[in-house]
C-alpha cells in the first residue's frame, strides 16, 4: 500500500484499482489519474512486465497528452501482466475487464496499447456487452482501427514536419532514423517517406537496418505485413546491433519503440538535430537535459503521438452510433493538431528557456488546474 500512496500527488492518481483471478492467473491494475476535464481514457497493455508504477505513469503521460491536445477526457491507462502470446490470452483479458465491470465503462473506457490489437478491443465490448466499453475496434464492427490506419503514427510524421520547418529545415530529403517498426513506427516512416524524407534507420527486436542513401520504405512496408518485426532481416543486408538507429547519421531521430530507450549517455551519442518521440516516455530527465545542452530540439511523446487520442475522441462519440467515424475528418484534425501543438511548445520552450518538456508539461498543467479550480479540486 505504502507504494501506491507514493505514487500519489496533487494531480492523482484518483483511483488505482488492482485485479486478479485464481483461475486464469489474471493480474492487473487500472490507474485513473486525473478526471478533472472528463472522464478517464487511455489505452490498455498486455505484458508479462507489467507493474502498478509503470501504469501510473503512462496514465500521467494521459492526462497531459488530453489537455494538451485540449480534448476533454481524463488521463487513465490500465495494464494486464501476462504473455500477449500465450494461448490463454482472451481468458485472461476477459477475466481483466470482468473484474473492472463497476469501472468500465462507467469511469474508464479501455482503447489498445502495446500487446493488444483490435480484436482484443472487440473482446472487451463482447465481454461487458456494452459498444461504450472499448474504442479502437475493427472496421467491420463500426469502430476506429487506429493500429490498421496508423493515426498515431501519422500524426508523429507531422510532428516531424512541424518540428523541421520550426528549426528552419525542409523535411523533403531530411534523413530520418526510425526506432521500432510496429504500430506507430511503420505509419511514421510511411506518412515521412510521403513528405518527402529519406528514411535511413528502422530496427525491431531483430535489429536495426541502416542505408545511409534511403531504405526503400515501400518494400519494408509490403515485408512487415507479411513477416512482422523479422521485415527488417527479410530486406537483406548487414543488421546493425538494436539500438545502434539511436546514434546513426541522421537529421531526425524518431523513437517510437519501448519506453526509457534514451539515456543521458544514449543522449551524448544522438546525431539528429531533431527527436520526435513516438513512443511513450522514450527519454527520461537526465537525457532530456543532454539534449537540450546540446541543442537538440525535442518533441515531447504526449505532443508528438497525441494523435492516436485525436482519433480516440472521434471514437468516443461514436460509441453508440451507427455510423461509421469520418477517416477524412479524423486525418484532418490529427495533421492540425499535432502541427499547431508542436510549433507551440517548441516555441514556447524557447522563450521560457526551458526544455521541451518542461514547456508541454506546463501548458498541460495549466489547463488540468483551470479545471480542478473551477470544480473545487484545487487545494490552494
Amino acid at each position: 500500500m505504502s507504494d501506491v500512496l507514493a505514487l500519489m500527488d496533487e494531480w492523482g492518481p484518483e483511483r488505482v484499482v488492482c485485479v486478479s483471478d485464481t483461475r486464469t492467473g489474471m493480474r492487473g491494475v487500472l490507474v485513473i489519474d486525473n478526471t478533472a476535464r472528463g472522464m478517464g481514457k487511455g489505452g490498455m497493455r498486455m505484458s508479462p512486465s507489467v507493474t502498478v508504477a509503470e501504469v501510473a505513469r503512462l496514465a500521467r503521460v494521459m492526462t497531459y497528452k488530453w489537455a494538451g491536445v485540449d480534448l476533454f477526457f481524463g488521463g487513465a491507462k490500465a495494464g494486464i501482466a501476462a504473455d500477449p502470446a500465450s494461448p490463454d490470452r482472451e481468458a485472461v483479458l476477459r477475466a481483466f475487464v470482468r473484474a473492472l465491470s463497476q469501472e468500465i465503462p462507467r469511469r474508464y473506457v479501455a482503447g489498445l496499447d502495446m500487446g493488444l490489437s483490435e480484436r482484443d478491443a472487440a473482446i472487451v465490448q463482447d465481454e461487458l456487452d456494452d459498444r461504450g466499453a472499448a474504442v479502437g475496434t475493427p472496421h467491420v464492427l463500426g469502430g476506429m482501427p487506429y493500429d490498421e490506419l496508423g493515426v498515431t503514427g501519422f500524426g508523429v510524421a507531422e510532428a516531424a514536419d512541424a518540428a523541421a520547418r520550426h528549426a528552419g529545415m525542409s523535411l523533403r530529403g531530411a534523413r530520418v532514423a526510425v526506432q521500432g517498426f510496429g504500430a506507430v513506427g511503420h505509419a511514421a516512416a510511411r506518412r515521412l517517406h510521403e513528405l518527402g524524407a529519406t528514411v535511413v534507420a528502422v530496427s525491431t527486436v531483430h535489429g536495426a537496418l541502416h542505408d545511409p542513401d534511403g531504405l526503400d520504405v515501400g518494400r519494408l512496408l509490403a515485408l512487415r505485413a507479411e513477416a512482422g518485426d523479422a521485415a527488417v532481416r527479410e530486406y537483406g543486408g548487414r543488421l546493425l546491433q538494436a539500438g545502434a538507429e539511436l546514434s546513426v547519421p541522421a537529421d531526425i531521430l524518431v523513437p517510437a519503440a519501448l519506453q526509457d530507450v534514451i539515456d543521458a549517455d544514449a543522449a551524448a551519442d544522438v546525431q539528429a538535430a531533431i527527436v520526435v518521440e513516438g513512443a511513450n516516455l522514450p527519454t527520461g530527465r537526465a537525457a532530456q537535459r543532454v539534449l537540450a545542452e546540446r541543442g537538440v530540439t525535442v518533441v515531447p511523446d504526449f505532443v508528438a503521438n497525441a494523435g492516436g487520442v485525436v482519433a480516440a475522441g472521434f471514437a468516443m462519440d461514436a460509441r453508440h452510433s451507427a455510423f461509421r467515424p469520418d477517416t477524412g475528418a479524423v486525418f484532418a484534425a490529427v495533421s492540425a493538431k499535432m502541427r499547431d501543438n508542436t510549433a507551440r511548445v517548441l516555441e514556447a520552450a524557447r522563450a521560457q528557456g526551458t526544455t521541451t518538456h518542461e514547456a508541454a508539461v506546463a501548458l498541460a498543467q495549466e489547463r488540468v488546474r483551470a479545471a480542478m479550480e473551477l470544480k473545487g479540486r484545487w487545494r490552494r
